[in-house]
Parts: structure tokens; sequence; C-alpha cells
């Protein structure tokens, strides 16, 4: 079975995000000034081939573990879909 991934990796909530920071600072320069604390991260999909959804969702968790997500500093979560 094909299955797709939607994974979206953040930075830690501990950890200070400069680039939303920056984007934070700069909504009211665009008369957007309601909108604060911006946090930036990424958005992933990737297929995977697995028998089922549980080993498809174990793959995606070792491949975000090992090599999407820095976890000193990122945390990730993701949906699974039957592609």
């Amino acid at each position: 079975m094909k299955f797709r991934a939607e994974i979206d990796i953040m930075p830690l909530q501990a950890l200070l995000d400069p680039q939303g920071k920056a984007v934070s600072a700069s909504m009211g320069n665009v008369g957007l000034s309601e909108i604060t604390n911006v946090r930036i991260g990424k958005h992933i999909t990737l297929e995977i081939d697995a028998e089922n959804k549980d080993t498809a969702n174990t793959k995606v968790t070792e491949a975000c573990t090992k090599l999407l997500a820095n976890q000193i500093m990122e945390a990730f979560e993701f949906t699974l879909k039957e592609a």
C-alpha cells in the first residue's frame, strides 16, 4: 500500500525562533499589528510504500527522528493517509 505523510516540524516552544520573531516585528509595518507570536517551521510531504498503516507510521517516525528533524531544537508531528 502507498501512504502519504504530511509532516510539520517546528522549533521547540522553549527556544527562540529568530525568523518568527523578525516576522512578528514586521507585522505592524504592513498593517497587521494584531498578529503576534509568529513561529516558522517546515512542512514536508512524502510518500511511503508499506504493508500497513502501522508500518508506515513507524517508518515516517524513523525518518523524522533520524533525518528530517533536529530533536534538540525541533518537534515534529504528522498525519498519515492512504495515497
